[in-house]
């Protein structure tokens, strides 16, 4: 199907801003069948008692609910760090297959060996009912859909386009705050801008919505939606002719400048996990690891 063709499908679409970790999770909806698709959702976590909780998630259930959708698909961008899904909590009160991009498979042996994890934590994607490959077309109802392989942040990023909307998980942010860093493991500046491109060849009048929204200098209120014509016009990291060399050093030279993310620790052992919490020890209680002067240290 050409890509113009999607833009005769325009899904409702519902967004729903976690403040605690500035993410933006997502319902899309094809209204005439009221079956949806439920976008990057976030468990609540309190990191210093250590508790979870799912204020987040239920807000996403009861506008399901009163809405009287079917879910079809619970879609996760990547293995995220700054966050932890709620997939299988919503899978158990929603249904829905959980899915992901293919090289979950990368992320979960980079990662279990960063946290030491045993044989039991499986490395082939299992925990997820779906693995993307790139250009995979699926349905919302009778919206089309498809995944885009977009690595750079991560190994495994993907981008969904459904309908007229393009989900743009940690690729890119909106045009005044540029694109996701790329010095987590198996993260590269060059690919990154190699995914950008592939996203510029849709259709300009595509609506292109955000993860994330940190409001930038200059802005007093958050946003999360775009469109793919602004993003190539006003990008401030890669518009339209940025040269790729420019892109790479300003990348790199802006990513030794950040620190990482609060909820990195727990979101990643969590999110590699399809968002299932490490497995309780002999004393019924689940931990979760720190590696010290590790992976994620700033020495």
């Amino acid at each position: 199907m050409k890509y113009s063709t999607y833009l005769e499908y325009k899904p409702e679409i519902q967004g729903f801003f976690d403040h605690r970790t500035n993410t933006i999770s997502y319902v899309v909806a094809d209204v005439q069948t009221s079956t949806c698709a439920i976008v990057d959702s976030v468990m609540d976590y309190d990191q210093p008692s250590g508790t979870l909780f799912f204020e987040n998630a239920d807000a996403i259930i009861d506008y399901i609910r009163e809405k009287e959708y079917s879910v079809a698909w619970i879609l996760e961008t990547h293995v995220h760090a700054d966050h932890l899904s709620a997939a299988p909590y919503l899978q158990e009160k929603l249904g829905g297959k959980i899915a992901i991009g293919k090289y979950i498979v990368d992320v979960q042996d980079t990662f279990g060996k960063v946290f030491n994890e045993g044989t039991e934590f499986a490395r082939d994607g299992s925990q997820f009912d779906q693995l993307w490959s790139d250009g995979d077309q699926f349905t919302i109802g009778s919206i089309p859909a498809f995944a885009m392989h977009t690595p750079g942040h991560t190994p495994a990023d993907m981008v969904y386009v459904i309908g007229d909307a393009v989900f743009a998980g940690d690729t890119m942010f909106m045009p005044d705050f540029g694109t996701a860093r790329c010095d987590f493991p198996g993260g590269s500046a060059e690919t990154m801008y190699q995914s950008t491109q592939k996203i510029f060849e849709l259709p300009d009048e595509m609506r292109m919505f955000m993860c994330h929204d940190y409001l930038p200098e200059g802005r007093t209120e958050y946003q999360w939606e775009t469109t793919v014509g602004e993003q190539k016009n006003n990008n401030i990291h890669l518009k339209e002719g940025t040269d790729s060399q420019a892109f790479i050093r300003q990348r790199t030279e802006r990513d030794t400048q950040l620190g990482m993310p609060k909820l990195i620790i727990p979101s990643i052992q969590t999110n590699m996990r399809g968002g299932e919490i490490p497995n309780q020890e002999d004393n019924g209680v689940s931990y979760l690891k720190t590696p010290i002067n590790g992976a994620f240290s700033k020495k």
